[in-house]
């Protein structure tokens, strides 16, 4: 009988059907899958008894270096402990965004060095004159690129102009790659804050007021029509609005390539938790109403929501604190890499909204999928043996005290869980042991987008 470097039992989630199973794993890569029965011989044997064995999680969403105290090590451990085999870096870095090739060859540098689990990385363009680097960062790796109707900064995270995005989009409708944009409608936003703050209107439910539904819908609707009109792969990202989606299914009728995410917040949390936690509970867009929050399941649960992302944002006390007096004056944003997968569980697969071929598609399959990341994303022969095993039956308590993250600040600091992560495997190496993370920075890799034209990255994926 063959022996394999490495076998895993369990109830292997797969892309059609749960089965009582054995994966056997060799050189980093599922070799095959069997039902239960003679048992395969194996270097290694991993006996998960009655837990579920996913395909390793996929978030698509993580911004490392908004803040310069996080980066890849503390982002990646995070993630391995929560069940993230793979994660999507976002540009948006301090001190300088990810805009042409040679900033974006030394974060590969570095993630190389660093990286606990897989990692892509987003480029993005500058506010002007910027959309000369996208086919030379699509060549570089770029897995797509994120642009954004909103200015968070004027050089970091910028708004783009329309005539940019147009040429941005036609541009990066050649090298097949996705343009994903955060989308809020600048004016009105700024208009609404700029009122707020003469009014004195400076309390925690204010930054939901300032940021109507129709700030996020009027965004989506022009950037889905320039998608018409340029045939590029569109993305959405953190939707918030159950009329988005509405929107989105329409263009989606009408041939436009637009698929769209949600954040775990946007699903647990309601606008009532800004009152609750105040600028911990701040996200952008932000948290709606208990009527809207359903109305966003509904779609989940329909299928109409692609994947469903963290938006890990690692603000320290520092950048929170300034808001319990002017919620304005907070960072918005919230860790999410190492309670996104459990906490999902919890609210899907345990209460029996989801099975857990579901739930396997919008974590793992489907961003896989969308952002054309190969082997990457099923439990499937010649796929990557990548895994988060979940034990549906333990009970835990976040605690916030615990993360791995620079940011120790969560508005799910207490929250009781059901379905725990007691390993993460990634290219059939455990990278956490339930307890602690096993191995050392560097073990991960950098995963290039589908237009990469470079040598072989890190020897490290047989790439």
């Amino acid at each position: 009988m063959e022996k394999y470097d490495l076998v895993v039992r369990g109830k292997i989630v797969g892309e059609d059907r749960v089965i009582s199973g054995q994966i056997g794993v060799k050189d980093g890569k599922i070799a095959t899958i069997q039902p239960a029965g003679e048992q395969l011989q194996g270097d290694k044997v991993l006996d998960f008894e009655n837990a579920y064995v996913f395909p390793g999680a996929i978030d698509v969403h993580v911004h490392c270096f908004s803040n310069p105290k996080e980066g890849f090590i503390p982002t990646s451990m995070s993630a391995a402990a929560g069940g993230i085999t793979t994660f999507l870096d976002m540009p948006y870095d301090l001190p300088n965004p990810i805009s042409n090739v040679e900033i974006f060859e030394k974060k590969v540098q570095q993630l190389e060095k660093e990286a606990v689990v897989d990692i892509c990385l987003w480029g993005t363009i500058s506010k002007t004159g910027g959309t000369e680097q996208i086919v030379p960062l699509a060549e570089a790796g770029a897995v797509a690129f994120k642009m954004s109707t909103f200015e968070t900064d004027a050089y970091r995270f910028p708004r783009i102009p329309d005539p940019e995005i147009l040429k941005a989009m036609q541009l990066i409708e050649q090298t097949g790659l996705r343009a994903a944009f955060h989308s809020e409608n600048d004016e009105i936003i700024v208009d609404m804050i700029d009122e707020y703050k003469q009014a004195n209107k400076v309390y925690p439910k204010a930054h939901n007021e300032t940021r109507p539904p129709l700030t996020e819908t009027s965004a989506v609707l022009k950037l889905m029509e320039f998608a018409y009109w340029t045939g590029v792969k569109l993305h959405i990202v953190h939707v918030s609005h159950p009329r988005t989606i509405d929107l989105i299914k329409q263009f989606k009728a009408q041939g436009v390539k637009v698929t769209c995410e949600t954040c775990y917040p946007y699903l647990l949390l309601d606008v009532n938790a800004l009152d609750e936690f105040g600028p911990k509970a701040k996200n952008n867009p932000p948290l709606r109403h208990p009527e809207e929050v359903a109305g966003l399941w509904q779609h989940l649960e329909a299928g109409d929501i692609e994947l469903i992302s963290s938006d890990h944002a690692p603000w320290g006390a520092e950048h929170k604190d300034p808001g319990k007096d002017n919620i304005f004056k907070a960072s918005s944003g919230m860790p999410g890499v190492e309670i996104m997968t459990p906490l999902m569980f919890d609210s899907t697969v345990a209460k029996g909204t989801m099975t857990p071929v579901q739930f396997a598609k919008v974590m793992s399959q489907h961003p896989a999928e969308v952002f054309g990341i190969p082997g990457k994303g099923k439990i499937a022969v010649g796929f990557d043996a990548d895994f988060a095993v979940i034990d549906p039956e333990a009970i835990w308590t976040v605690d916030e005290n615990q993360f791995r993250s620079h940011s120790k600040i969560s508005p799910f600091h207490g929250k009781e869980v059901k379905g725990k992560v007691i390993q993460t495997i990634v290219r059939g190496t455990t990278v956490y042991d339930g307890e602690q993370v096993t191995v050392e920075p560097g073990f991960g890799s950098f995963v290039p987008g589908s237009a990469y034209k470079g040598a072989p990255v890190g020897g490290k994926r047989g790439l």
